[in-house]
């Protein structure tokens, strides 16, 4: 199992609704609206580093309002 933050940047005023989609995604454990830099900070994991990418190009960068994102692979040192 892969997991990953994925950090975005919303238009103003859509961080509420993006984060309220995007944790309706399957493979999203959680999505929260915060402060700073970016709007919407999701916990996210799937089965491979393809299937994240997939997950991440084919439905969050999907959803109406996001104008930026960045994943962050989780990495056990």
């Amino acid at each position: 199992m892969v997991q990953a933050y994925i950090l975005i940047q919303t238009e103003v005023g859509k961080a509420s609704t993006v984060a309220e989609l995007i944790g309706k995604i399957p493979g999203v454990i959680q999505a929260e609206d915060v402060t700073g830099p970016y709007d919407v900070i999701v916990r996210a994991q799937a089965d491979t580093v393809d299937g994240l990418g997939r997950m991440v190009v084919a439905k969050v960068q999907q959803v109406d309002g996001i104008t930026r994102t960045l994943t962050c692979p989780v990495v056990h040192l």
